[in-house]
């Protein structure tokens, strides 16, 4: 990859960043319209990405951001007040942004196509849209004043104080010829002669020069370009240049989109920005410098207020940007942006050094090496170390996801014209970044469901003895060596009659079915199945919860529903916490062994206890009075059995999943093993009861075992009519 390459995935990383900033920013304003540290956020946000593009030449992103950041500017100023329309404008200029930089990035020699052309054409119409607010009050106006010609007003004009030295005329220097070519710049408004220093009667000496002059000038250049046509008499003359009040807000603003790459002095940043000249801060250093060696050391932004050169006002907003830049730093300074694969490589080099490991203690223990045991014990130590250590690297925590579904929430409910609130807790609960990638999509199709079909109306709400506002509430927390997402609504909740006659008239069931409550409601994810009367641009196809439930269980998980009709419903997602790595349990079965991740393992028993009341043909058994249906995983992957009789010793392994709870009947308890998950391939993709294989130490292959899908297989064929009291 060449500079200019990573340069551009850097820029499309941070360009993402910045628009995911911008848009939580926005939806917290509808909450919070006056705070100003987000608005600043916003400007910030766009005029970064302005800033970025134009480094690229990504003119169309430039000049459509350039409208966004003046709107915002105007905000910041007081011009213009946030409401509602101003802020769905700003998230359609967000998704709009978005849109430019993937044109931009994919295809940058291209012109952009007329629909991108066309909505950027109306956005800028909307955004132009201004309305009166109120106006931030000017800053106390500064003035010199004179006797002979009243005072100058610096709030439109730069003030320019000139004091000539003694020496001037001597070293050929004419002051009006200085000022004569300032006019060029500007307009001189006023201008004050003054000769504090000339001696009085025959003291004067007609070839030393006592002119200072006060200058009123009004011009659009820059401080540094009007010292400029002062710098060939810097040696003979103590220039003070004071900006217009009018530029206060200006540098204000731009004090606040500095955005410095480390630590900055004070007069560093002043300088960056414009309010002072490198010239004007070494005469300052030099003034600190000498005041030190008197014993009388005083702050260079004192000092530069003192020789007005710049605005007490500047100089406090600096010295507090200095000081949020340096705690930013220092948080920054704790993290280091890792490439994604080069981390997924990591993963996998660990992966392989766990069955290292493995093999390596197969060995010390099938050549009885003793003195070897303790360095392998040591080892197997530091390799579950490394294992966790390196699976930790890829865990990020869920709320940035969570976050996502607020803008979700906010254009569904409008699009429906209900008024829905989003809750989010335990955003901090921490999930492997693949996981949180693939989890994303089930998770938005939920939300949406819970929008459209879970959430009524106002007026039902109001008529039911609701408030009139919905709420969708996304929780996570761990339970258990999984992570819990639970997606809740306070809607109408589900209708068991209604999803029944669905799924009869369907086919899927038979009028005299004998279903529980919760087998009824997980008819919803069948495909097909739909109770919306109307369909929807959102829902109500009977498509979609299929897929949701089939991605969920792709990454070795399970969903289950609960629900109260009237009062709301609640969606239990449990996933694992990586999809690399597992501690599982080996077990066997004739020749084959198989891998049950250890955190769903309840506990082993021995198929001949006698407290055990075995049902063979209902395969169940009833396990201190708790009814629990069993599987031979023998007989459920059809292997041939070389033992048979009695004298065949069995044991069986209790497994929960969700709710549910199963037993797998097996030959062998091989204990805990550290299980490196890989794929089966297309091949066995399809493969039912089995999620994935690993490589143990000896090279052969053991396959991991789906224990929700076995679960469930066991529980539905456990006849119906077995109830916890006939055990």
């Amino acid at each position: 990859m060449s500079d200019f390459d990573a340069a551009l995935n850097i820029f499309a990383q941070e360009a993402g960043e910045l628009l995911n900033d911008m848009e939580d920013a926005l939806l917290a304003l509808e909450s919070a319209p006056g705070d100003a540290e987000i608005v600043n956020r916003l400007f910030r946000a766009m005029h970064t990405i302005k800033g970025s593009s134009g480094l690229f030449g990504f003119d169309p992103i430039v000049a459509f951001t350039h409208e966004a950041e003046t709107v915002l500017d105007g905000v910041r100023q007081g011009e213009r007040p946030i409401d509602a329309e101003l802020i769905s404008v700003l998230l359609d200029s967000k998704d709009h942004v978005a849109q430019l930089v993937e044109h931009c990035l994919a295809a940058p020699e291209t012109a952009l196509p007329e629909d991108l052309v066309a909505r950027g054409r109306l956005l800028i119409g909307r955004l132009g849209g201004r309305c009166e607010g109120a106006v931030s009050p000017a800053p106390e106006a500064s003035v010199l004043t004179s006797e002979a010609g009243g005072p100058i007003s610096a709030d439109d004009h730069w003030l320019i104080s000139l004091a000539f030295g003694e020496n001037a005329f001597r070293n050929g220097m004419d002051p009006l010829s200085f000022i004569r070519y300032l006019t060029t710049l500007g307009e001189i408004r006023q201008i004050l002669t003054l000769a504090p220093t000339m001696p009085a009667g025959d003291s004067m000496d007609p070839e030393s020069c006592y002119l200072h002059f006060k200058i009123a000038l009004q011009s659009e250049a820059n401080k540094q370009t009007i010292e400029s046509v002062f710098e060939f008499i810097v040696d003979d003359c103590d220039i003070k240049i004071l900006p217009p009040n009018a530029k206060l807000s200006d540098y204000l603003g731009l004090l606040d989109n500095l955005e410095p790459s480390q630590w900055q002095k004070l007069g560093d940043m002043l300088v960056e920005i414009g309010a002072l000249t490198r010239g004007e801060i070494d005469s300052a250093l030099r003034e600190q410098d000498a005041a030190r060696c008197a014993g009388a050391g005083k702050p260079i932004g004192e000092i530069l207020v003192e020789r007005q050169v710049v605005q007490q006002p500047i100089v406090e907003h600096a010295l507090l940007k200095q000081e949020q830049t340096k705690q930013k730093l220092a948080a920054e300074a704790n993290y280091i942006r890792v490439d994604a694969g080069k981390l997924g490589h990591l993963i996998d080099l660990v992966g392989e050094l766990v069955i290292s490991s493995a093999a390596m203690n197969l060995i010390v223990e099938r050549h009885g090496l003793g003195d070897a045991g303790d360095v392998a014990a040591g080892m197997n130590a530091l390799v579950g170390s490394i294992r966790d250590t390196a699976l930790e690297l890829r865990m990020v925590q869920i709320g940035e996801t969570f976050s996502r579904f607020r803008r979700v929430v906010r254009d569904v409910g409008k699009e429906l014209r209900k008024d829905i609130e989003l809750y989010i807790s335990g955003g901090e609960t921490e999930l492997d970044k693949a996981m949180v990638e693939k989890i994303n999509d089930p998770l938005t199709h939920l939300v949406r469901n819970a929008l459209d079909h879970g959430i009524e109306p106002p007026e039902q709400r109001l008529a039911a003895g609701k408030p009139a506002q919905g709420s969708v509430h996304l929780n996570a927390f761990h339970q258990s060596g999984h992570i819990v997402i639970q997606v809740s609504d306070d809607g109408a909740g589900l209708n068991a009659d209604k999803i029944v006659a669905k799924a009869i008239a369907a086919g899927l069931i038979k009028a005299d079915h004998s279903l529980s409550r919760q087998e009824i409601y997980g008819l919803i994810f069948a495909a097909g199945l739909s109770t919306k009367e109307q369909a929807t641009s959102l829902s109500g196809r009977g498509v979609g919860m299929d897929v949701v439930k089939k991605n969920i269980e792709a990454l070795r998980g399970s969903v289950a529903i609960d629900s109260v009709e009237g009062q709301g419903t609640t969606i239990r997602i449990e996933l694992p916490l990586t999809l690399a790595i597992i501690d599982g349990f080996m077990v066997g079965c004739d020749r084959e062994r198989y891998i049950i991740p250890l955190n769903l393992v309840d506990e082993c028993l021995e198929m001949g206890d006698k407290e055990c009341n075995i049902d063979e043909v209902e395969h169940y058994i009833n396990l201190r009075g708790q009814v629990l249906p069993y599987l031979r995983l023998s007989e459920y992957f059809q292997q041939p059995r070389t033992e048979t009789g009695e004298g065949r010793r069995e044991s069986m392994v209790v497994v929960k999943s969700g709710r549910g709870k199963a037993g797998f009947v097996v030959d062998e308890l091989h204990g805990e093993h550290q299980t490196v998950i890989k794929p089966l391939g297309k091949v066995f993709e399809k493969l039912t009861g089995i999620t994935g294989a690993t490589v143990l130490g000896d090279g052969t292959v053991a396959l991991i075992l789906d224990v929700p899908g076995l679960v469930q297989a066991a529980m539905t064929r456990r006849p119906s009519r077995l109830t916890a009291s006939s055990a």
